[in-house]
Order: structure tokens, then C-alpha cells, then sequence
């Protein structure tokens, strides 16, 4: 390579006529040689193609016989992503963070947050890490408790602010509220927050203010402004119409999901065929939600002979977000996808997962360097 002509090229040639690629291909080519590895990743090439639109893949979380072990170390730590609009597997290695035991648990805007254990700690204390596997940078955040990772959902929006959110308190750093430092609000929710969603300007969660015999799930929120001031608490607001009538009554075991841009929320479950106590499903529904006028309108539902697989399991999982949702259940061994313009299909190749149940998370992969 060193004989090649094109060595000859000056630095800003070269970053010009690659930057006429699309990111995947600039990707492809990072592994040809070590000098082209160099040459894409460099800063000025970087901020060249900064504004790029990203690639909207779907990153699989391990499966938890990778962490149940304390101490344990993965040889070759990487992340399993897919790419829907090539429907390809592709490989993200995660060698380069010197920590042990790294745990994906939620990205935005080019980068995935981990939980990491020190290489060097002798305790199971963890840190939530940031880090963008294209241009291997990375960060720590601010030191938590080892019970947040344990307890916690993970929550990112699209300027990269975070929260750690349980039943009784939750954690919000942004960065610039109060520099490098964790802000604590009690949560004052009435019971443990399911698939809590953030967005720019508010969380959303589901909770059951049902009995112990019969579940009776509510929408709540909480508007992010409520924390640009420390206070003691957060306001978390009931969200309810006369209109929607009995929307939470038709569904069974609803989850959340970030809908398509800022003002959309998803919720995903089986549509209950009775009102009976413990009802069988149909199918499994998709409702869209419209934060500006608050108004439902269905999305979609699995066609019967993909749902047939997941009427023989008995848990599944729901994630994605945007116009991709992703389904996986037990004993199934693929991905059910739904594109709110494409409709249904299978999603083949997962592997690693020998119960066949995955989680996952939305990656919009970037070439950015991290500020």
C-alpha cells in the first residue's frame, strides 16, 4: 500500500473524495488498510462528514449469562447490530474501553451507554460509560451507586442528556444544570415505572394502579423543565381523556416505545380477545400515540401467522423505536420487525441467544467525535 499512487494524494484530496461516500462504504473501508483506517478516522475527516444522517440499526443487548458471573471478563467484548435497509448482521468490537464486563443498555445520537466494572476495582461497583465503537472514543460519567445499575432504567434523549430511573428516585444529568454531577429526585411514582420513555421535553412511563388480582395500567409524565432547578421531587402527571375510554383495557401487559420524531409514542401488547380476568390474545397491537392533541389511532397488528409463534411463548420482549419495532420471544430463534412502511417480516441470523429472547435498543450509528 505504501507504493500506491494514491499516497501520493495530499490529506484534503482524499477526505474530499471519500466524503462523497455514504457512511456505510466509508465504514467498509476503514478495514482495508491500516492506512485508510487512519485516514477515516482522523479528526478532520470526522468533522467533515459530522452532520451526516445517521444509520438507524438495531443493537442487541448480550444475553445475561454474560453478567451474572461477578468479576468475569469477556475475552472479546463486542455489541451484535443489524442493519434493516441491508437486512445484515454486523459486528462492533468494544475491546478498545478498559473495563471489564461492559453491559449496552441504551443509545442516542452515535453513542451507546454502558455499565462497566474497573478492570482494577475488587468490589462489583459499576460506571455508566459513554462511548462511539466508529471512532472507539469514549467517556465515564459521573461515579454512581452500585444499586442504580442494578435497579435502574437507563434513559438518553437526543441531546445526549441522561436519566436513571426507578419506582422510588431517579438520577438526571445533562452536564450543564450542575457540571459533572448527578442530580437526585424522588420519583413519587405509584408503583415501579415500566418502559419508560425520554424525549426532549418529557419522561413518559406506564405504571399499575391495579389491585394484586387485576392489573389497571396509567400513562404518567414528567416535563423535563420541572428539573432545571433542584428540587426535591419530580412532578410526574397522570395523562388521561375521556376519549380514550377503555384504550389501557384492551391491552395486555402494554410496553412504550419511542415513536417516529419528538411528538410520538408507541404502545405495544396483545390485544385482549374478553374482558375476562386473565384473557387470551388475539394478536399482539401496536397504538400510536400523539403527545401534541393526545390523540390514539392504531399503528398496527401482527398478522396471525407470525403471531402464532408468540401465542406459544410465554414472555416476549418489544423494542426499536422510530418506524421500526422488534419482537422476540422464547423458542422462536428470529426477530419479528415491524416497518410502519413496509408492514411485517422475519428477521433471521440471531444468534448467541439460547432461549431465543433478546433485548435490543435503536443505535443511530455517527462518525462524531465526542465532546
Amino acid at each position: 500500500m505504501e507504493s500506491s499512487p494514491i499516497n501520493r494524494l495530499p490529506p484534503d484530496s482524499l477526505h474530499q473524495i471519500f466524503s462523497s461516500l455514504p457512511l456505510r462504504q466509508i465504514m467498509i473501508c476503514r478495514s482495508v488498510c491500516k492506512f485508510f483506517n487512519h485516514l477515516l478516522t482522523s479528526q478532520p475527516f470526522t468533522e467533515i462528514i459530522s452532520t451526516r444522517p445517521p444509520l438507524n440499526l438495531l443493537a442487541l443487548r448480550p444475553p445475561h449469562h454474560h453478567h451474572r458471573h461477578r468479576h468475569v471478563s469477556i475475552p472479546h467484548p463486542h455489541i451484535n447490530v443489524y442493519d434493516p435497509d441491508e437486512n445484515r448482521w454486523l459486528r462492533f468490537n468494544l475491546d478498545f474501553l478498559p473495563f471489564r464486563s461492559p453491559q449496552p443498555v441504551a443509545s442516542s445520537s452515535g453513542l451507546i451507554y454502558l455499565w462497566c466494572e474497573s478492570v482494577n476495582s475488587a468490589d462489583s461497583c459499576k460506571s455508566l460509560v459513554a462511548c462511539n465503537p466508529l471512532t472507539r472514543q469514549f467517556k465515564v460519567l459521573p461515579q454512581l451507586g452500585s444499586a442504580w445499575s442494578r435497579h435502574g432504567t437507563v434513559l438518553v434523549d437526543s441531546v445526549n442528556r441522561v436519566m436513571v430511573l426507578t419506582e422510588l428516585a431517579a438520577l438526571y444529568y445533562s452536564g450543564t444544570v450542575v457540571a459533572n454531577r448527578w442530580l437526585k429526585f424522588s420519583s413519587n411514582l405509584p408503583s415501579k415505572p415500566r418502559s419508560p420513555v425520554l424525549t426532549s421535553t418529557s419522561v413518559f412511563a406506564l405504571c399499575d394502579v391495579g389491585s394484586p388480582w387485576r392489573s389497571q395500567w396509567k400513562l404518567f409524565s414528567c416535563r423535563l423543565t420541572s428539573l432545571a432547578v433542584v428540587t426535591a421531587h419530580t412532578n410526574w402527571t397522570c395523562l388521561e381523556r375521556h376519549e380514550w375510554g377503555d384504550i389501557f383495557d384492551i391491552i395486555k401487559r402494554p410496553r412504550l416505545v419511542r415513536g417516529e420524531g419528538e411528538d410520538k409514542l408507541l404502545m405495544i401488547g396483545g390485544l385482549k380477545s374478553t374482558f375476562s380476568l386473565n384473557p387470551a390474545c388475539s394478536t399482539i397491537l401496536i397504538l400510536r400515540l400523539c403527545l401534541e392533541g393526545l390523540e390514539w389511532e392504531e399503528a398496527g397488528r401482527m398478522p396471525l401467522e407470525m403471531y402464532r409463534g408468540f401465542q406459544e411463548s410465554s414472555k416476549f420482549k418489544v423494542f426499536g423505536g422510530g418506524d421500526r419495532v422488534y419482537f422476540s420471544a422464547k423458542r422462536i430463534g428470529k426477530l419479528a420487525m415491524w416497518d410502519c412502511w413496509d408492514g411485517w417480516r422475519w428477521v433471521d441470523g440471531v444468534s448467541g441467544y439460547g432461549d431465543g429472547l433478546c433485548r435490543g435498543f435503536v443505535f443511530e450509528a455517527k462518525l462524531t467525535l465526542m465532546q
